[in-house]
This record gives structure tokens, sequence and C-alpha cells, in this order.
């Protein structure tokens, strides 16, 4: 072999070894999701978790060649476990709040799902702080909801809870009056039960932010090779309509996404 070629066989081997070192680095992730947030996760009498958040996980892993474990936890502890590298990642939805982006960095949307308010089918007020004054209002304890409800609210009273389960057995209970979450959610959770036909949804959508915005995933902060890494796999797993078969399993007629249009 000629010492040319030699020299090129060697610093290709040399680049494939650098490279796959790299990407054995990035084959162990922990990936963090609540586990209590149907459709979006569930964890099943095994322990298992399913939903399409995990199940867009697991595929986005296979896509950037990941060994990855998922674990559940309360919401409230995720971010925190990020922060303090217990987790790599979290797959459980959150909405863009300021102080959530200078901590770690976000993904690309993966879903869109507006908030709305839960309340009696006769409710005849408004739903800004005038109209929800001394109600007692259910949220998700640590979420953006929460944060609406406490800055926008001031005059109600947020009543915290770790799943939305027992918001709705204390909404139907009396001992809270109204909820504000995703529309989604409680839509199933509630209002298409047969216990759904004493409540109603707002008519107007809410989004916590003030605006639009979808919610992403998040790693930590400075992690951004795989965060660029995971954002390709969800655009390449929306284009291929991939995301849309998974959504599909779990909300077949409700768009989360801007999904492709050949994907309908």
């Amino acid at each position: 072999m000629k010492q040319s070629n030699v020299v090129t066989v060697l610093s290709l081997a040399g680049f494939l070894s650098l490279t796959t070192l790299g990407a054995a680095d990035a084959e162990n992730l922990t990936l963090g999701n609540e586990g209590t947030y149907p459709p979006f996760s569930i964890v099943g009498t095994d322990g298992s978790l399913s939903g399409i958040e995990p199940d867009i996980a697991r595929e986005v892993c296979k896509r950037i060649g990941a060994d990855c474990k998922m674990v559940a936890m309360d919401f409230d502890g995720l971010l925190p476990s990020l922060t303090t590298g217990k987790i790599d990642m979290i797959i459980s939805q959150l909405t863009p709040l300021p102080e959530r982006l200078k901590a770690t960095e976000f993904t690309i949307p993966i879903i869109f799902s507006p908030e709305g308010f839960i309340v009696p089918k006769d409710w005849d007020k408004s739903y800004d702080n005038e109209g929800l004054s001394g109600v007692r209002i259910g949220v998700y304890k640590g979420s953006s909801h929460a944060k609406y409800v406490e800055e926008r609210l001031p005059d109600a009273t947020p009543v915290y809870f770790a799943n939305n389960d027992q918001m709705a057995l204390d909404l139907k209970a009396g001992r809270i009056e109204a909820v504000f979450g995703h529309k989604i959610n409680w839509q199933l959770l509630l209002l298409d039960t047969p216990d759904g036909k004493d409540w109603k949804l707002s008519e107007d959508d809410f989004w916590a932010t003030g605006e639009r915005k979808g919610m992403s995933w998040a790693v930590q902060k400075g992690e951004t090779e795989l965060r660029d890494r995971i954002n390709e796999a969800l655009a390449s797993m929306i284009e291929d309509c991939t995301y849309t078969k998974i959504r599909k399993t779990y909300l077949p007629t409700i768009p989360l996404l801007e999904e492709e249009s050949n994907c309908s």
C-alpha cells in the first residue's frame, strides 16, 4: 500500500474512532417524564411509560443513536433534576417561560395546545380577575398554569395538585370551583365522560405566556449539540409522518403540531 493511502486510512480510522467515542458519550441518556398527564404521558401498572411524549422520545432516541432510560417523577421535580444533572432531558411538555429559557436549552415545539378554564355548566361570569375573584382554581403544581393564575388572577385562589386525576376528583366533589389547564387533556379526562355533563370549557383559548407558543422539551444548559440532534430527529419525524402516526394512536382527530398536510 502506498504511504499516502496508509496515511489516509489511518486518518479516517482516527476520525471514525473520535466520532464513535462522541456517539458513545451521547448513547446513555436519562429522560425525565411526569407520567401522569394522559394522553401525553401514562404510567402503566407495570411501571412502564407510554403516551404521546414517551413514544415520540423512543423514536427520537433511535434516530440519534442514543440508549435512553426513562424515569417518572413529579412535574415540579423535573427542572431541578435537569439543572442538577440527575437527568439529561425533560420529555414532558414545558412552556417557554423566561426563567426556564435561562436555565435550559429548549427543543423545537412538539405540541401546540391552548389552555382553558373548566367551570360549571351554568357559569356566566368572565374569565378575568373580576369574574374569577374568590374562586378556588385547580392548577398543576409548578406549571405555567399556576404562574398564570398567581400573576394574572390575584384575587382568585390557586389550589395546587400533582396530577390531573386528583384535580378532577376535587372539582367534582366541590373542593375547587374551577380548573385552569390544557383544553385537550380536560376534554378527554372530564368533558367526554359521563361526569362531564355538569361542566364546560371556556369558549376562548388562553395561552399561559400571553401569546400562542408551543411547548417543548429541554436539555441541560449548554448542551446545544444534543438539542440540535433532537431537533433534527423531531423535524424528520414530522416530515415523514411518524409524529402523526404516534399522535393518532392517542388522539386520532386533534392536531397538536403543524404536521405535514399529507400526513393527516
